[in-house]
């Protein structure tokens, strides 16, 4: 039994897969921290579109991770497992997690740890980490985006699309975005982007021609792939790079491969979850240095949508599969 800490603790799970409502309270036994990890009192986690399709079924922990759903929170150190020595007990912090984060207590690899800035909330600080590891890794790693280049982002006020906006903008992108309705166009015009295009009502592809005198964007970030695809890559400029992150449309897509060839694109996507240790650390050690001295300073931060307790797991999860949310949804713990 770990010092001063309960043994047992509240987590969400669930049983069998199913619709929001199959998430209940469960009562589990105090995870104890490794090597290099540590255990952090959960003060807000947040919710991602990953969440959705485990609890649907569709998206299993990888092997070792917490069946418990959650991949980022926020909180404080309240354990340290072995080796653990740049971090401290009582210490503020976020972190992205493969699992586990719908509890009061979860662990956490030491190394996928950031520190929270003084002067950001908690429940911001719990937004972070999902969305700012996968927009750094797969806009500006995976992608090579650049100073003077456009992007088309996707869902455009989604968690994802926010950051997006977000980042791109600090980093001197000019960033379109598509979004669902005249209200979300004008929300991501309000958080940054420099065009919003309500795919309902206009075709997003000419209008990306429109804006970009013809010439195309330099990249795509695709969160929706199925027919989309061939349709992104009409809105790409010559060596253009096609960036995919989910297959919300559907995981096939048929495409024109001499396409591809003479405008010499680059098709590329990753996932997150299933990623090494090693993997996320060096990840956070390349955000640690390029992207949080922008959240110590105040000039980052999340867009939020609404906060539940995390005994309404189930309402946020309706919420977040209606569509209607801005920014991000968390649970307060």
């Amino acid at each position: 039994m770990l010092a001063n800490l309960p043994a047992t603790m509240t987590a969400i799970g669930f049983e069998t897969p199913g619709d929001p409502d199959v998430l209940q309270p469960v009562t589990l036994d105090l995870p104890r921290p490794g090597p290099g990890e540590v255990l952090v009192k959960v003060a807000f986690a947040g919710v991602n579109r990953p969440d959705v399709v485990q609890r649907k079924g569709n998206y299993p922990p990888p092997p070792g991770a917490s069946p418990i759903p959650g991949l980022e929170i926020s909180g404080t150190v309240a354990a340290l497992g072995e080796g653990v020595l740049d971090l401290e007990v009582g210490q503020a912090v976020c972190a992205l997690v493969s699992g586990g984060g719908y509890a009061q207590y979860c662990l956490a690899k030491a190394g996928h740890c950031l520190s929270v800035p003084d002067g950001m909330p908690l429940d911001m600080a719990a937004a972070l980490p999902e969305t700012l590891f996968t927009v750094w890794h797969n806009v500006f790693e995976r992608g090579y985006a650049r100073e003077g280049e456009t992007i088309l982002v996707h869902g455009g006020t989604s968690g994802i699309g926010t950051m997006a906006i977000m980042l791109g903008k600090q980093f001197g992108l000019r960033v379109i975005v598509t979004c669902g309705s005249a209200e979300k166009c004008a929300r991501a015009l309000e958080i940054g982007a420099a065009h919003a295009i309500d795919y309902k009502s206009t075709d997003f592809v000419e209008e990306v021609a429109r804006l970009t005198d013809r010439n195309g964007v330099n990249l795509v970030l695709d969160m929706v792939a199925g027919s989309y695809v061939a349709r992104n890559l009409k809105c790409l400029a010559m060596d253009g790079r096609h960036v995919t992150i989910a297959v919300q449309g559907g995981a096939k897509s048929e495409i024109n491969m001499a396409v591809v060839m003479s405008r010499r694109y680059t098709l590329t996507g990753s996932t997150l979850r299933p990623r090494s240790d090693e993997f996320k650390s060096l990840l956070a050690q390349e955000i640690r240095a390029n992207v949080w001295p922008l959240a110590v300073e105040g000039a980052l931060r999340p867009v939020m949508d609404m906060r539940f307790a995390l005994a309404d797991a189930s309402a946020a999860h309706a919420r977040m599969e209606a569509g209607d949310h801005i920014g991000k949804i968390v649970l307060e713990v």
